[in-house]
């Protein structure tokens, strides 16, 4: 067992979270039972089972780390994201996404699966991702790269051309302008949305999407994903040209791809498309 101040290890956090999520979502997976929370999105048990138990086995291994987790208020959530910040050589943070893609679980759209990043001084140090239903286990460390399934991970050497491109897109959060020129003049070839944040950042880092727009996506969202990628030599910013995570929590987009020249033409295509910039 690691000392109560020890540094977090991938590879321990990497298996405590995948076997979380064999143990608390996969068998909840026939029977969902959804609900509707207060600002119109979906909880199920097997969202909170996961952020109890990850909570809980967390904080038995490193006590000295605070926990964020998406189920959390409000308050609870801004209360730890304040002190985080305010202590830049402190334990740093947790953020638990325990279901991301929930809708697609209470649906039986076999995509979803948890999110668990640590933030510590400020930046991502840690990040984790599990497809669940694949069992898929997308991870990373800061500058010691990417693993997928603890096999060394790395977007694709060479790509189509743009107008060859699979894009995933989330119409639904961009700018309506903007929606409409993907939907009427998209510079891609197709497009999808699977309905799970932490699997885009990841999937575009497998090289399965050339292309990736989200309008507006949580901290639990992409905490994890965005250390994926960029370990993984993909590129990410947002729509005004920000670096995604800014160590708050604050609703984000992001604009990403996995090749250098790519990205550079999807920049430039929404930028010369988008009507009003954020």
């Amino acid at each position: 067992m690691p000392s109560p101040h020890a540094v977090p290890e991938l590879a321990l956090v990497s298996a405590l979270l995948r076997n979380a999520a064999r143990g608390e979502i996969l068998p909840r997976a026939q029977s969902p039972d959804p609900r509707l929370k207060a600002d119109g999105t979906w909880i199920t048990d097997a969202d909170l089972a996961m952020q109890t138990r990850v909570q809980r086995e967390l904080a038995a291994l490193w006590p000295h780390i605070p926990l964020l987790g998406e189920e959390m208020t409000a308050e609870t959530q801004q209360r730890l994201m304040a002190e985080e910040a305010a202590a830049p050589d402190g334990p740093g943070l947790w953020v638990l996404d325990p279901l991301d893609g929930t809708s697609n679980f209470s649906a039986g759209l076999p995509v979803f699966g948890p999110s668990l990043a640590w933030i510590q001084g400020g930046k991502v140090r840690l990040g984790v991702v599990v497809d669940v239903m694949r069992d898929e286990v997308f991870s990373a460390a800061l500058g010691a790269g990417a693993l997928l399934n603890g096999q060394t991970l790395r977007v694709p050497a060479s790509t189509p051309p743009l107008a060859k491109t699979i894009a995933c897109i989330d119409f639904k959060r961009l700018p309506a302008p903007l929606a409409a020129q993907l939907a009427v003049h998209p510079p891609y070839a197709s497009q999808r949305s699977i309905g799970s944040v932490a699997l885009d950042w990841c999937w575009v880092a497998a090289g399965r999407f050339h292309l990736y727009l989200h309008g507006s996506q949580g901290l639990w969202d992409y905490a994890a994903g965005s250390l994926i990628l960029s370990e993984a030599g993909g590129h990410g910013q947002t729509l005004a040209g920000e670096a995604v995570f800014n160590n708050t929590l604050e609703k984000r987009s992001a604009v990403c791809a996995g090749d250098a020249g790519l990205f550079a033409q999807w920049v430039r295509w929404l930028a010369a498309h988008e009507a009003a910039p954020r």
